[in-house]
């Protein structure tokens, strides 16, 4: 795997190795050793799957109070999404700053997520999944988000939303 920098500090686009052959190929996702050795998370307590139907759905912004901050890795098992992250730690240089990043199927590039993101997407294709490995369990008091449109960020999404849930469409300003 290659760890490839961010705009933001501590923020990782995990690029894939693949070792090829006549059968096909065989990579890495994740080892614990190549992710210390980078200062990286090495504990995940959950892995979560994502599905949409529908191109154009957004899932997010979304993320979780302190003391429950969560580092994820997102990667796109089927379709392709851009996946956006925001820097709201207000004592970052680079506060409310996001950055987009394509992760497909095909590229299989993962999306290393520290503490301190909000964290959305949305798909390009139809019939997209999404895996997550989570370093934290799921605390429902401490589910927080900002609505995809909110002008404090002012994210570029790549296509008109087509579904979104309830919940996304409700957050407060952020």
């Amino acid at each position: 795997m290659k760890f490839e920098t961010t705009r933001f500090a501590g923020a990782r686009l995990i690029v894939p190795d693949r070792a090829r052959d006549a059968r096909g190929y065989f990579m890495r996702t994740y080892c614990a050793r190549e992710f210390e050795a980078e200062g990286l998370e090495t504990g995940f307590v959950q892995h979560s799957t994502s599905f949409s139907a529908r191109r154009g759905t957004v899932r997010g912004m979304h993320w979780q109070a302190a003391p429950h901050g969560e580092v994820k890795v997102v990667r796109c098992l089927k379709g392709a999404i851009v996946d956006v992250i925001v820097d709201i730690d207000p004592n970052s240089r680079t506060y409310r700053a996001w950055q987009a990043f394509e992760l497909s199927a095909d590229n299989e590039y993962q999306l290393y997520i520290p503490k301190g993101f909000a964290h959305g997407f949305q798909t390009l294709t139809d019939d997209v999944l999404v895996g997550y490995l989570i370093s934290e369990f799921y605390a429902p008091d401490a589910a927080r988000g900002a609505r995809h449109d909110d002008t404090a960020f002012g994210i570029e999404w790549p296509l008109a939303v087509t579904e979104m849930s309830d919940k996304d469409r409700g957050w407060p300003d952020f």
